[in-house]
């Protein structure tokens, strides 16, 4: 069997979620990038707590912030919260995750109407009956109004009963039903484009609709989105809904959004971990950008390879200075971002021994080959293919830092041409030295 390579995104319609552009390729526009979205789980009737957590998913990297509204008091601080995140220089685009209620609260709070650049909307709990399609007009009527995306999402935990009711009737009738799994899948399709039909033709234009089909298992909702990209031009939201904490949550939203981006399916994703007691939010955003960029889609922060350890390697210092580096390289970027252009194509290299260790340390911009057990207590730093420097002492990590950092500013400008790319140049390395700094013997 042969392998496809990463197919080329898939042409949608292209829709602005406030400045941010998703989808593209058709119409005359050019293909955006994959966004990278989170949401909160702060109370957003705390406009404190929640500009706080915007504010951090922001600075992780998170291009689109979700936030709830389900209150009135919720409603009531959204405006603040957007001039709150405004005043500290945070631009990050709001969508308002809306249930039962949205119709009510949009039409009874404008300022939060105004302030939030997407309404999210799911065509399960907007009603039932006559109810159901008032209520969801009255949302659409709102974004018109206030020319915002809407998002219809679906979610297969929240389908409207009344159309799967239905629909079980019909397929129990047909000479060849579908099996419950292959019916729950065309009815959530169904009901994300029959629901996105209804808006258009309420006066929404469809370069104002973005599609989302979540359920909690891969190869539904591989199979789901596969069927739905052959079906309609509008942009994608991928996301494993519940997909759990931990390893777990990780290895399924990585295993569900990789075959579907692999086909260039998905025009903006989100992960959605469950946090451990006292973990950061931000994880959700730093999986889905190690995703994207894993597959070689985007880059966002430089890489670090480092080896897995063996009996070679028997010293750990070698995975805390790998631990070390990545979080300084992650923790830089904020700053890096807005003063060198390209850096986030970066590679480096914390290698553990002898046997590898040379070779991957040369094929990264800047890699430093640490010895194994029994090897001799020198560290070969290597840039740009060359070695450059031998390190041992007992100030590894801060001399390392100090050369990739130098590295940066030598081969990143300011906001402006990218002197480097993420292949090594070897004939435009850094000039060899064959001096020896004294540092950490392992």
């Amino acid at each position: 069997m042969t392998l496809s390579l990463l197919n080329p995104p898939r042409k949608t319609l292209q829709v602005m979620i406030g400045q941010v552009p998703v989808g593209g390729g058709l119409l005359g526009t050019t293909a955006s990038a994959v966004v990278v979205q989170s949401m909160t789980n702060t109370d957003t009737a705390d406009a404190q707590a929640t500009i706080k957590q915007v504010y951090e998913l922001w600075q992780a990297g998170s291009e689109v912030v979700r936030i709830t509204v389900n209150s009135p008091e919720a409603a009531a601080q959204v405006g603040n919260i957007r001039r709150g995140l405004d005043a500290l220089g945070c631009s990050v685009p709001l969508v308002g995750d809306f249930h039962y209620n949205g119709h009510k609260l949009l039409a009874q709070y404008p300022d939060c109407a105004e302030a939030l650049a997407k309404y999210r909307i799911n065509p399960g709990n907007v009603g039932k009956g006559a109810k159901r399609d008032e209520q969801f007009a009255a949302m659409i009527e709102a974004a018109i109004h206030y020319k915002k995306a809407v998002r219809i999402g679906v979610n297969w935990g929240s389908l409207d009963q009344v159309k799967m009711a239905k629909m079980m009737d019909d397929n129990a009738k047909l000479a060849t039903p579908l099996s419950s799994d292959a019916l729950m899948r065309e009815a959530l399709i169904q009901s994300a484009l029959e629901s996105a039909q209804q808006a258009v033709e309420l006066g929404l234009s469809p370069n104002q609709i973005i599609i989302s089909c979540k359920v909690s298992h891969v190869q539904d909702l591989v199979a789901v989105y596969a069927d739905l990209a052959q079906r309609s031009d509008y942009p994608l939201h991928l996301g494993l809904t519940e997909a759990g904490m931990g390893s777990k949550g990780i290895v399924a939203s990585s295993a569900a959004l990789a075959l579907l981006l692999q086909q260039g399916i998905g025009n903006t994703i989100r992960v959605s971990l469950t946090p451990e007691p006292n973990e950061s939010r931000t994880k959700e955003v730093i999986v889905a950008q190690e995703i994207l960029q894993t597959m070689g889609i985007r880059s966002f922060t430089p890489l670090v390879t480092a080896c897995p350890g063996c009996g070679r390697t028997t010293s750990t210092y070698f995975q805390e200075l790998a631990m070390q580096i990545q979080s300084y390289l992650r923790n830089q970027m904020p700053v890096w971002r807005e003063r060198y252009a390209g850096v986030e194509n970066m590679n480096v290299a914390v290698m553990g021994c002898v046997v590898n260790g040379p070779g991957e340390s040369k094929l990264a911009n800047i890699g430093i080959s640490l010895p194994g057990t029994g090897e001799t207590p020198v560290a070969p730093v290597f840039v740009d293919g060359e070695k450059t420097v031998t390190l041992k002492g007992d100030n590894i990590a801060e001399e390392f830092q100090a050369i990739v950092e130098a590295y940066v500013q030598k081969n990143y400008v300011a906001g402006g041409k990218l002197h480097h790319t993420n292949t090594p140049n070897l004939s435009n390395s850094l000039a060899r030295t064959n001096q020896t700094i004294p540092i950490k013997a392992v």
